[in-house]
């Protein structure tokens, strides 16, 4: 049996439970972080010296903590093509967006938008810097939308690893309160993924837990 740790309200959580169910395994989750705790126990220390989630273990298998490594073990070890293809040209191709959406929009989404918008209370918000980095977000999202232009999914026309690592952070950004530009085969790829019941069940999910908690 799989198990992870980590909350249902936590995005990279959300994304390990997506790929896990869009893959057709069984796994048993396990409420750790922010208020549930856990995390800073000698126990899940043991396994994730960094204190934070997801982790993963497979099995008896060594624990699997940074989400983007449980993403890619997953897609290595039940991952099949189109999803995660075999031929390593394929496959570097999805594994570039994979990491293009963790670095460009995953980490400049989660904390200069997000955080600063849902969980830090409004006396304390700045608007200026949420401005700039919804703009800054932007240009990257406009990448994608270019891409999506002429493809159905980020890395081609298939569904692939490189769509759980990108639209897990797009029910939030589409949801929260702020200032969008029109991007409309985004949208319109938003709508597709949408569709999707491992999304509709792991990702489009409540975060109120999170807000105001800075």
């Amino acid at each position: 049996m799989i198990k992870v740790w980590g909350r249902k309200s936590s995005s990279n959580v959300q994304a390990v439970m997506w790929c896990l169910a869009e893959l057709d395994l069984d796994c048993s989750r396990l409420d750790a972080g922010l208020t549930y705790g856990v995390v800073d126990t000698p126990e899940y220390r043991a396994m994730n010296p960094n204190g934070r989630v997801p982790t993963l273990q497979d099995g008896g298998n060594t624990p699997i903590w940074e989400s983007g490594a449980i993403l890619r073990y997953l897609a290595n070890t039940y991952g099949q093509a189109p999803f995660w293809p075999s031929d390593p040209v394929e496959r570097v191709r999805v594994d570039q967006w994979a990491e293009w959406a963790k670095i460009n929009v995953a980490l400049e989404f989660t904390s200069p938008v997000f955080w600063r918008v849902v969980r830090t209370p409004s006396s304390r918000r700045d608007q200026a810097a949420i401005d700039a980095a919804v703009s800054y977000l932007t240009g990257n999202l406009a990448i994608a939308d270019e891409q999506l232009r002429t493809n159905l999914f980020l890395a081609g026309n298939d569904f692939t690893l490189a769509d759980v690592q990108f639209a897990h952070c797009l029910y939030r950004y589409f949801d929260i309160n702020i200032e969008r530009r029109s991007l409309p085969n985004l949208e319109r790829y938003y709508s597709l993924v949408s569709e999707r019941v491992a999304f509709q069940r792991h990702v489009q999910v409540s975060y109120e837990e999170l807000r105001d908690t800075l």
